[in-house]
């Protein structure tokens, strides 16, 4: 196991790479052990309200993010400044994903459905990292020999037919396939063949006089979020905890 992680992560420099990620990851864990605990009212911890105003954790995420930034730019790819400074962005980049909801809303919808997108956003920056850790480049130029990437042409036309197959994807709605996409590019050309979800940009463009593609990607989509939702759902609850149910009103 130590010569692995020497071969493949020591030695061509993702140290950095895995500390950030390692650190992101235990960040993101931590705090929603800590803001589980603050909900139910267990253990010493509680929310920071200094003069009554409520200072979420994104607050020092971003400071920590700006200071491990400049500090990793600053920095030699290796030795141990480099390293230090992957593991204040790595813990910066964990406080601030887990409120992306709050900064894509606008709202403090930590725990409420929105607040889900926190976490599905965390597991994809992960599992993308996870990736890149593992030897895949952007748009599959890793693919490709050293004489092909000698060839300008040919480096610049897969490039171009990549791109074009995520930006497809991307316009069929289907945004997590093509985030994946960029990585791991043959992901693409599923969803660029597949029929698109019904309310994307791509179905309203192509499918206003196509009633039977229409209609089928209405069903196709009905199935897929009834097949997946619950256990997306599920793991979801697992990783960030269950929002709060929406309070019902008597009359």
């Amino acid at each position: 196991m130590g010569h692995w992680f020497y071969r493949n992560i020591v030695e061509p420099g993702k140290l950095p790479m895995f500390l950030a990620l390692a650190s992101f990851i235990l960040t993101f864990l931590i705090t929603r052990v800590i803001t589980r605990m603050i909900r139910a009212g267990k253990g010493p911890f509680r929310n920071v309200r200094p003069g009554g105003m409520h200072i979420h954790h994104v607050v020092p995420g971003v400071i920590l993010m700006v200071i491990g930034g400049f500090g990793a730019v600053g920095s030699s790819r290796y030795g141990a400044g480099a390293y230090i400074w992957a593991v204040v962005f790595g813990m910066g980049a964990g406080l601030v994903l887990d409120e992306f909801a709050l900064i894509l809303h606008l709202d403090d919808v930590y725990w409420s459905e929105q607040g889900r997108q926190s976490v599905e956003v965390v597991v994809l920056v992960a599992s993308l990292a996870v990736l890149i850790l593992s030897g895949f480049s952007p748009l599959g130029v890793n693919d490709m020999s050293a004489d092909e990437r000698q060839d300008r042409l040919s480096l610049i036309t897969t490039l171009v037919i990549n791109f074009l197959l995520v930006l497809i994807t991307l316009f069929k709605g289907k945004a997590r396939m093509a985030v994946l996409s960029v990585l791991v590019p043959f992901v693409a050309v599923f969803g660029a063949i597949r029929l698109a979800r019904p309310n994307s940009p791509w179905a309203r463009r192509f499918y206003r006089k196509r009633p039977k593609a229409r209609a089928k990607a209405t069903l196709r989509s009905y199935r897929h979020d009834r097949r997946w939702d619950r256990p997306r759902r599920k793991m979801q609850d697992l990783i960030g905890g269950a929002p709060d149910r929406p309070a019902i009103t008597e009359r």
